[in-house]
């Protein structure tokens, strides 16, 4: 009786990748700006294959596959022509999306390790952003997944994780210029509402009462008109030395007339 014949190991698939705009950093030099083919595993998806060239999947808003809008599931072919954009700035591309079930600008944010500055900076222009130095990253996973946040981070394989679907991977080092790339990457100027929530704790700000406004030092009473409260960490806040540094830096984020 003959030998059965031998089974065949599955093999992959060859597809071409073609990367857009600054998604172009994520990938290795030769790979940069230009279309190339690349093997891919067997029954691999564009979400897989997206992220084994380096590229954070919520960092991805559109993505083709010969000519035809995809989701991040779709298994890839022989032959397959992939092309992969970010974020759209100056085009609505909603109906077009297929990635996931809404854009990517829910206006929420939770900023990863050595982000305070950036997240102080996103309070002060009234933007929902919570930040802990000691937040672990299956912390900030969570916090994204149960309360809809964006990610802020410079750590690429955390905006790799399943349950973060809205990221931002923050290149500058400095806060002043993350907070400018945060604001040119997710379009916020528009929607900025400086000096309405607390630097210390994300909270809301309201005109304080008589009463707190008694507890001020009395030279800060005689000086000062207008003063902000703040419910979550009891803080009374007006426009001294500080506001007036913080006033002129949003000068340079949105102009004098915000």
């Amino acid at each position: 009786m003959a030998a059965d014949a031998p089974i065949a190991a599955p093999t992959g698939v060859t597809a071409s990748f073609r990367f857009y705009e600054e998604l172009n950093d994520f990938l290795a030099p030769e790979r940069r700006r230009t279309s190339f083919e690349c093997r891919c595993a067997q029954a691999a998806t564009t979400k897989h294959m997206v992220e084994a060239l380096g590229v954070p999947h919520t960092e991805v808003e559109l993505l083709l596959v010969n000519g035809e809008s995809v989701g991040f599931d779709r298994q890839l072919q022989q032959g397959d022509r992939v092309a992969v954009y970010p974020k759209f700035e100056a085009l609505d591309i909603t109906p077009l999306l297929r990635v996931r079930e809404r854009p990517l600008r829910t206006l929420r944010f939770v900023a990863d390790a050595h982000l305070g500055g950036l997240a102080h900076g996103l309070r002060m222009t009234g933007f929902d952003t919570l930040y802990d130095n000691h937040y672990h990253d299956d912390e900030v996973e969570r916090l994204a997944r149960d309360e809809q946040r964006i990610v802020l981070t410079r750590d690429r394989e955390l905006l790799k994780r399943r349950n973060i679907t809205h990221g931002c991977y923050v290149r500058p080092l400095k806060p002043r210029q993350q907070l400018q790339h945060v604001f040119e990457r997710l379009d916020l100027a528009r929607s900025a509402q400086p000096f309405t929530r607390c630097l210390r704790c994300n909270g809301l700000l309201r005109p304080a009462r008589a009463g707190e406004i008694a507890a001020a030092p009395d030279d800060v009473r005689q000086r000062h008109q207008r003063f902000a409260a703040c419910d979550g960490c009891g803080g009374l806040f007006w426009e001294g030395s500080h506001w007036r540094r913080m006033r002129a830096e949003l000068d340079a984020l949105l102009g004098p007339d915000r």
